[in-house]
């Protein structure tokens, strides 16, 4: 039996109503690279690989925004699977227009929340995960919505492979603290660091988006918390 789908994607889904490239990308590329309700059951019964031809590791990022990371990753990274997963609807516009020209051999799409793909993939089936700048949720009543947490942290163990780097980044410095605490608490998670100011440095061979670079013009420091599954 499938089991409920459930989502928990807070804040709105969509802003400036789509016009022209954006609205077609949606329209024709979309449904090419969707992943449909048919194969994700939350049942961790999908094995990624079966998504694509012939690839050699499967990457997961979780909230891509404009897509701007997901795209100089599969372009550089033609072997790879990667899988992205983004509820808003402008975010996911932007980056289907931004690959129009681009191969769709190695990409796979979800516009909804990210935990129904994680439920749904096998045991130790992904290669490495990214959750960069996720929305931090300032106020205290509305922790329980951030994406880092020990019970999602529950469901990316399971996922991830033995050896699997999993990194996060944000240019909030509480968001940093709690995201690094969380992680580090989790017994199956070991952060990287192997001194005071790794976190602060950018991992090699790292794409800057214009999100990043638009908070370091405004002054905020951006934290880079690479963990590994153990």
């Amino acid at each position: 039996m499938t089991k409920e789908r459930i989502r928990k994607v807070y804040g709105r889904r969509q802003g400036r109503p789509l016009r022209g490239d954006r609205q077609e990308a949606l329209d024709v590329i979309y449904p090419k690279l969707e992943l449909t309700t048919a194969q994700l059951k939350q049942d961790s019964s999908l094995n990624p690989r079966t998504l694509f031809d012939n690839v050699g590791r499967i990457e997961f990022e979780i909230g891509f925004g404009n897509g701007e990371f997901l795209r100089n990753n599969m372009l550089n990274h033609p072997d790879t699977g990667f899988i992205g997963a983004e509820p808003f609807v402008n975010g996911v516009s932007s980056f289907l227009k931004s690959i129009k020209d681009d191969g769709h051999d190695n990409i796979r799409v979800f516009m909804d929340d990210a935990i129904i793909i994680a439920k749904s993939l096998q045991d130790n089936s992904v290669d490495g995960m990214y959750v960069l700048n996720p929305d931090p949720w300032h106020k205290s009543r509305h922790h329980k919505r951030r994406m880092i947490c020990q019970a999602n942290l529950d469901v990316f163990s399971r996922i991830l492979k033995s050896g699997a780097t999993f990194i996060m980044t944000t240019d909030v410095d509480e968001l940093a603290e709690w995201m690094c605490t969380q992680a580090s608490h989790h017994p199956d998670f070991e952060w990287m660091a192997e001194s005071a100011d790794d976190w602060r440095k950018m991992p090699k061979n790292w794409y800057q988006t214009r999100y990043e670079l638009k908070g370091k013009e405004a002054g905020r420091t951006q934290s880079y918390l690479i963990f590994k599954r153990k």
